[in-house]
């Protein structure tokens, strides 16, 4: 009695885990890869780990790493991108991080895979972005005590977007990179950059048309003269 049970409850789930995969969106196709890395200690920068995760689920394939292995890391996605048809990189980084981010970001440039996008989330240390190119978001606090304003430096080729955030009375050093509001916006942004285009439908061939001049032929000798009356009998002499 006990086995048929366990069987029968088996089988329930078994039947409700494939239909709720049936029913669930499918994840987008996408291409690159999104690495992230955390702060101090790699205790301090956990919303790092839920933007993964985020990303992830919407089919973006995104690892988090201590932001020490930055050159090894920075090696390693330039392989992987290359293997894969120049596959974007995108680095996402918080406090230390966001400075290991840049100094990632400047290696790949030097090794001919630039990023093509860099988020950081309140460097500490590195203020100016040396010979990179890619995209550069740069979210800061200069009035908590920690985050700095980026600049350029000689041999830059991206683009920065400095975006002050001294004004949000909720947000700190310590919680930056956990805010709801920027997750969304580097996903919307991660998304722009990772989605496969879509492969065009071929056009359609043109039906073929009739040949009006073999429409209007006659099949075969005579055939023109198929609707006039018959002669019956031999012909009479004039």
């Amino acid at each position: 009695m006990l086995s048929a049970l366990r069987s029968a409850f088996a089988l329930i789930v078994a039947l409700f885990l494939s239909a709720g995969l049936a029913a669930g969106p499918a994840a987008a196709q996408t291409t690159g890869h999104v690495y992230l890395l955390r702060g101090l200690a790699n205790v301090f920068s956990l919303g790092m780990d839920d933007l993964a995760e985020k990303l992830n689920a919407r089919g973006i394939t995104a690892t988090v790493h201590e932001y020490g292995v930055w050159p090894q890391l920075a090696d390693q996605a330039a392989a992987e991108s290359r293997a894969n048809r120049n596959a974007p990189i995108i680095i996402v980084g918080h406090s230390l991080g966001a400075d290991a981010a840049i100094e990632m970001a400047q290696r790949l440039t030097a090794l001919g895979a630039a990023p093509r996008l860099v988020v950081t989330f309140d460097p500490v240390g590195v203020t100016s972005i040396g010979p990179s190119g890619g995209r550069f978001v740069n979210y800061y606090q200069s009035n908590n005590g920690y985050g700095k304003r980026l600049a350029t430096g000689p041999g830059f080729k991206g683009r920065l977007d400095n975006r002050n955030l001294d004004g949000a009375g909720s947000i700190d050093h310590f919680n930056i990179e956990k805010s709801p509001r920027l997750h969304a916006e580097v996903i919307s942004m991660a998304q722009a950059i990772t989605a496969r285009p879509k492969p065009k439908p071929k056009p359609a061939e043109p039906a073929a048309t009739p040949d009006a001049t073999s429409a209007s032929a006659p099949a075969h000798p005579g055939a023109a003269n198929a609707n006039a009356p018959a002669v019956t009998g031999s012909a009479k002499p004039l």
